[in-house]
Parts: structure tokens; C-alpha cells; sequence
């Protein structure tokens, strides 16, 4: 559904997009991750015909963004980071405007109005003005804008930054219920927890450059991260005991202790933590916990670049 070859967008010595390369697949959620700055806006502004690149080509539906701009739009939803919505006019009002700016007409635009509306969750708000809405439910009524004239291509730009947790969960929710109904959507997102929840392959964007593509598990298997258990003993308790046998355990790739604690990492952490607990109580440490932590995206990230994702 989107194909995006070697896009490059210049702002004098900045290079924000480098030589960009990838595809999103008709019906799936393909997320671009990455810290601010790292030129996932200036993707949606190239791709939703709003910026030209400086150089490259993309094709949305089959219509290049370059040659077919009009037939791109067609295509496509676009929800902006930025709030796009007229704080002094209701909630109706603005989805009034913007379904005009979209063509629909009369008794089909008050039809789509209502139903969007209802999607969002703001059907009793409709008559307020925007200025008296919190920050979720103008996220919502931005995204509803996005939603009004039925868009195969959903374009979604942060759209959870500052708003509440309970919002943020309406928003999440409701973007997997419209990849249900089957509309491809290219979500940007600097919260690898969203990234995690929501794709079904994500690319990992830093300084421009794709860095990363893939489902989360050739991700991981990719940079080759462990799952990591951390096991916590007694303060009287000598965690150099049983290390050398630790190691002997297989499955474990390496053990690093830590205090009174030892860091086992493995591929594997369900299936041999038994033998480990077993292999403790032989050499009589008493274990105050557990912890297990799996790899996610964060660590792919600070892997490949050697900082934390929010940094």
C-alpha cells in the first residue's frame, strides 16, 4: 500500500530523512519509532503531499506522491501532531469544515459527522466548543477529522503526545479497531510501548536514517538480546557460590553478579529457571526473589545506538 524509495529531504546542511527506504502492506500498522527530532513528521509531511522531498520517490495505493499528488489525497487520512482544529467553533463545526474541505456533501457529511463522532466517543460533547474540550478529547476530535471521508491509508503523527492515560488508552484502542476494519495505518510513536502494543512491523528511525525494520522478534533476534533473570539473595548469603555452576546450566549464556544478586541471561528464561532455583537451594542460597525481564524495543534501540530511546 505504500512503497518509499531511497526519500531524502534536505533543509539547507540538515539532512532530516536519509535515504529512506521501506514498504508498509495493504491492512497492517507499520510503526516508525524513534526520539523527537529524528525525522518521523517530515516522513508524514512527505508522503501526505505536504513537503516535496529533496530527492527519491514513494507511491501510495499505487499513485506516486510526486506525479499523482491529488489521487494521494484521495487515498489518505492524515492526523497531524500539531492540534488542527479552530478552538472557537464546536466539535461539529470542525468536523463540519473540514468534511467541506474533504467534498462530502450535505445529508452524507452530517451522516459521517455523527457516526465519527461516535467512533470517538464525543457525541455528547458535539455542541461544545473546542477551548472547553481536554487535551484527549481534542486528540480525539483531531483524529475523527482524519477519519471523516473513509481513508484506505490512516497517517497517525503522535497522536497520543500529552494527554492522559485514560485518553491515550481510548486512542490506542481505536486505532486497532480501525486496522480491523482494515485500513493500513503508518503510526509514529517515540513510546516503544506503543510501537510494542500496536505493529505489526516497526522501523526504528534515528537521525533521519531507518536503522531498523522488522516484526518485534527479528528485531530482538536481530541484535541478538537475551531475556535477563535477576536473581536476589539473602544478605547473609554468598551470590559467588553457585555462579560456576550457574553457567553450567544449559540455556544460560552468560551470569554477572551484582551485590547479592546474579544476572543470568538467556535465551530461554521459562523453561530453565527451575533448574536454576535447583541448583541455588543445592548450594543452601536462600533466594528472596525473582525477576525476569524480557528484551523489548528499547534495548534494540539503545543497542544500536548506544543511548536510551528518550534521550
Amino acid at each position: 500500500m505504500i512503497r518509499v524509495q531511497n526519500l531524502t529531504k534536505r533543509f539547507g546542511h540538515l539532512t532530516a530523512v536519509d535515504d529512506l527506504n521501506f514498504e508498509v502492506r495493504e491492512g497492517e500498522i507499520f510503526s516508525l519509532l524513534g526520539p523527537n527530532g529524528a525525522g518521523k513528521t517530515t516522513t508524514i509531511s512527505i508522503l501526505s503531499t505536504l513537503l516535496l522531498p529533496t530527492s527519491g520517490e514513494a507511491w501510495i495505493g499505487g499513485y506516486s506522491i510526486l506525479k499523482h499528488p491529488l489521487e494521494v489525497r484521495r487515498l489518505i487520512g492524515v492526523v497531524p501532531q500539531e492540534i488542527a482544529l479552530y478552538q472557537d467553533l464546536s466539535g461539529y463545526e470542525n468536523l463540519w469544515f473540514w468534511g467541506q474541505m474533504y467534498g462530502l456533501k450535505d445529508k452524507e457529511l452530517r451522516q459521517r459527522i455523527h457516526s465519527t463522532l461516535e467512533q470517538v466517543g464525543l457525541s455528547e460533547k458535539a455542541n461544545q466548543k473546542v477551548r472547553t474540550y481536554s487535551g484527549g478529547m481534542k486528540r480525539r476530535l483531531n483524529l475523527a477529522a482524519g477519519l471523516l471521508h473513509r481513508p484506505r491509508v490512516l497517517f497517525l503523527d503522535e497522536p497520543t503526545v500529552g494527554i492522559d492515560p485514560q485518553s491515550r488508552r481510548a486512542i490506542l484502542d481505536f486505532v486497532k479497531s480501525l486496522n480491523h476494519e482494515g485500513i493500513t495505518i503508518l503510526y509514529t510513536t517515540h513510546y516503544m510501548e506503543e510501537a510494542q502494543e500496536l505493529s505489526h512491523r516497526v522501523g526504528i528511525m534515528d537521525h533521519g536514517r531507518l536503522i531498523a525494520l522488522g516484526t518485534q522478534l527479528e528485531l530482538l533476534q536481530q541484535v541478538g538480546e537475551h531475556d535477563t533473570l535477576v536473581l536476589t539473595f539473602e544478605d547473609d548469603m554468598n551470590p559467588m557460590l553457585p555462579l560456576e555452576a550457574l553457567n553450567n546450566v544449559p540455556g544460560v549464556v552468560n551470569v554477572i553478579q551484582e551485590d547479592h544478586r546474579l544476572k543470568v541471561l538467556t535465551h530461554a528464561s521459562g523453561e530453565i529457571l527451575p533448574h536454576l532455583i535447583a541448583v541455588c537451594l543445592e548450594h543452601g542460597m536462600r533466594i528472596r526473589s525473582v525477576e525476569i525481564s524480557e528484551p523489548n524495543l528499547e534495548a534494540v534501540f539503545l543497542k544500536l545506538t548506544g543511548r536510551a530511546l528518550r534521550d
